[in-house]
């Protein structure tokens, strides 16, 4: 018999029965729920602590956790294992198959392997190897080895294995069942030959591997494939996304489990419990005189048999018993001990509405005094960059704007694209419809003159870029520089310029002539386009038609934008990683490989506040929640935690694919959060102060009066080497709104600059 074990662990689930404490971002195996270190980090020493041999430890765990993983475990070591990282989530039986595939690799067919959960309570790891050694006859032999608890009461919440007898060794299995109801549970635990599943297995290899190939082909040869392509440095080994996302997603109880033949199980000698709700919580824990559990800034008075819980915050109970309350800086959860399970309800119901909560784990420092940033936004905007772009950022020989300056404020001498020099007209708009007092009318009709002047085609559309002279440099009639113009006519209208009125539907007129889809399915990149379709042009049409239809009140403009709405739910959307697509075919159909994986969290953030715009001029309430989801996934998988920033780009799935912050998304984020704070849900408002701190210590305040950092690296560490003009609308916008936002609201203390460790500065959600 070969004592060969090589053991695996199972560390990718997210423990929604633990919410609020458990979340996807920091599910349940990171937690100390016992006071002596996370589950996984108690799972790897239980693995390490063999008496008799030493097994080679190998985590499966979310590429996401990867950070986290490598932290928990790296002071333990592996015994010569290593962590494999999933790009995202396909269930228990593809985690079965890329051990088994690592097993063959590396220590042959015969060697046995051990599958366990990396988040249960195990009483003593003397009796845990105990166990699992009684099942290695039986495994060696080409049983599939499962390990059985007897259960103490008719509990619902495990799944159950029914043995035909039990006697020393290893059961036969009869079959195994699904979640009982109350009645059922009872008459399980009278037959005395049922046994709650612990979710731990052992098999050889080659047993494993003819198991998977006769029921489940498909999963075992997809997950070759993905694991013969998979990518290993030092941290561990990465799962190709392409290869990984094909393997079927079904547990190992549904793919072999209820078919295989000659399953075995051990009856465990050690405590168990799988810690999946606070009641099971309450029932594992140490408890004081009146049996309860109390942990964190709790006062208990009167209290008997409860759990509680609080997590950044005070939380006082009188005279409860037999209920759960746990409270973290976002949430807290109230409910009856014994119906804690279904926690699981909220945590869909929340999912539903696109709740962050779900998501993300708040941390502890929430800034909450709103309106702290109002004096350092007015000054930075009203005496510092709106004087300055309007006299070192206007061409002041040739027309136009300057597309970028220097450091130096001084103009660099480059091709004025025509969405920036109509960004700039919109900036200086918006300007004045907040109140500035500056040259805002002479700045407005300076850049309509000039884009009007040199660039109009003949079929009354707009060119993509002028030299810095004028003339023409690129003659494609691109459908964002559209958009961006007709946003900037909408608000040069609503300022009092009349022709801009005759432009915008001069330019409408061309939309509607050379840039619509012939089949109604949105617009055309160029007139004539058939290759790749993106989705953010129709964002910014979008965002300019309710631009004109809050200018002139004309429905029209309404429906125009209805159209788009329509794109976004039928293709730009997912509802499974609530992430919106950027590329697209001419069917609207995600491309193939890492394009039809491409998600930029400043776009999320950017559709929020338009749909909630959206939603409240049409009255469709239901986009509330697509922007609260589309946050949601922007701030749970899109930034960079060492800063808060946004990444420029992500998988669906929040691998980052671009790991460079730019300005503009910081400044979306504030505008989504500004949006989502007015349509009821969770209070943004700290989170507003937050993203605007960040804003201004990552890319305002290092650079000089009135300019900005536009791009800072993962470390946070500057890449910028000009300052882009095309960043000025996004800027004053979001920093407008933050202004109305926290108008009439009295300031805490004034800020004039934040330092790396102000608590201001640090993230909320972020």
């Amino acid at each position: 018999m070969t004592h060969r074990i090589v053991s695996f662990v199972m560390s990718g689930g997210v423990g929604s029965r633990l919410w609020p404490l458990s979340r996807e971002d920091n599910p349940k195996q990171f937690h100390d729920l016992s006071g002596d270190g996370s589950m996984l980090a108690k799972t790897v020493r239980r693995l390490k602590a063999w008496p008799d041999n030493e097994t080679p430890i190998y985590l499966i765990a979310s590429e996401r956790h990867a950070e986290r993983v490598i932290s928990d475990i790296s002071p333990l070591g592996l015994n010569g294992g290593k962590p494999i990282f999933e790009p995202l989530g396909r269930n228990t039986a593809a985690a079965v198959a890329i051990a088994t595939l690592q097993t063959i690799s590396e220590y042959g067919n015969e060697a046995l392997v051990l599958v366990v959960p990396s988040d249960h309570e195990i009483s003593s790891e003397t009796q845990f190897w105990e166990t699992v050694e009684a099942g290695m006859p039986a495994a060696d032999s080409g049983s599939i080895v499962v390990f059985g608890i007897k259960p103490t009461h008719p509990e619902t919440g495990y799944g159950y294995i029914e043995v035909a007898a039990n006697g020393d060794g290893a059961a036969a299995v009869s079959r195994f069942v699904e979640k009982p109801n109350i009645e059922t549970a009872q008459k399980y635990l009278s037959s005395g030959r049922f046994y709650w599943n612990a979710g731990i297995f052992l098999f050889r290899a080659d047993t494993m591997r003819r198991a998977l190939l006769e029921f489940q082909p498909e999963i075992w040869q997809s997950a070759e494939r993905a694991f013969r392509t998979a990518k290993v440095d030092v941290s561990g080994l990465y799962l190709p996304q392409g290869f990984y996302s094909a393997v079927p997603s079904t547990s190992i109880d549904y793919a072999v489990m209820e078919h295989a033949q000659g399953i075995a199980m051990v009856t465990a000698s050690f405590r168990w419990n799988d810690l999946g709700s606070w009641q099971s919580l309450l029932e594992a824990s140490p408890v004081d005189g009146s049996g309860n559990v109390v942990m964190g800034d709790v006062i208990a008075m009167d209290c008997d048999s409860s759990y509680l819980r609080s997590q950044g915050r005070l939380l006082t109970v009188i005279g409860m018993k037999d209920v759960a309350v746990v409270a973290t800086p976002d949430a807290i959860f109230v409910a009856p001990v014994s119906h804690s399970q279904n926690v699981k309800k909220v945590v869909e119901q929340l999912e539903k509405s696109g709740r962050l909560e779900t998501k993300f784990t708040a941390s502890e420092d929430r800034v909450i005094v709103s309106g702290s940033w109002r004096k350092r936004v007015e000054h930075w905007l009203f005496n510092e960059t709106l004087p300055l772009w309007s006299e070192a950022g206007v061409d002041h020989v040739h027309g136009g704007f300057h597309e970028a300056l220097g450091f130096d404020a001084r103009p660099l001498g480059k091709p004025k694209r025509m969405r920036t020099m109509a960004r700039q007209i919109y900036a200086f708009a918006v300007a004045k419809e907040r109140g500035w007092t500056g040259a805002a009318d002479k700045l407005i009709d300076h850049g309509i003159d000039f884009i009007a002047r040199y660039g109009r085609t003949d079929r009354g559309g707009w060119v993509r870029t002028l030299n810095a002279d004028g003339s023409v440099a690129d003659a494609a009639e691109d459908a964002y520089d559209h958009s961006c113009v007709l946003l900037a006519l909408a608000h040069a209208y609503r300022c009092g310029h009349q022709p801009a009125l005759q432009l915008a539907q001069e330019t409408f007129h061309f939309i509607d002539s050379h840039l619509e889809d012939g089949s109604l399915n949105g617009f055309l990149e160029t007139p004539g386009w058939n290759g790749v379709r993106s989705s953010n042009p129709h964002m910014h049409m979008l965002e300019s038609f309710l631009a004109w239809h809050a200018a002139t009140g004309d429905r029209v403009y309404l429906r125009r934008a209805a159209r788009v709405i329509d794109l976004f739910r039928s293709h730009f959307f997912d509802p499974e990683s609530w992430t919106l697509g950027e590329y697209f075919d001419t069917d609207w159909l995600p491309l193939p490989g890492d394009k039809g994986q491409w998600t930029e969290p400043g776009h999320h953030f950017e559709w929020a506040s338009l749909l909630v715009d959206f939603a409240r001029a049409s009255g469709q309430k239901d986009l509330a929640a697509y922007a609260r989801k589309l946050y949601s996934s922007a701030v749970a998988s899109g930034l960079n935690r060492a800063t808060g920033l946004a990444y420029a780009a992500v998988s669906r799935q929040g691998m980052p694919l671009d790991r460079l912050s730019r300005s503009w998304p910081q400044c979306e984020a504030i505008k989504a959060a500004i949006a989502l704070d007015d349509i009821g849900g969770p209070d943004l408002k700290p989170e507003i102060e937050a993203r605007v701190a960040r804003l201004f210590r990552w890319h305002i305040d290092p650079a000089p009066l009135g300019l900005w950092m536009d791009r800072i690296d993962e470390r946070g560490r500057s890449l910028a080497t000009e300052v882009p003009a095309s960043i000025f609308y996004h800027l004053v916008t979001a920093l407008m709104q933050y202004l109305d936002k926290t108008e009439g609201q009295v300031e805490a203390f004034p800020i004039a600059s934040v330092k790396a460790d102000d608590p201001v500065a640090k993230q909320s959600y972020g």
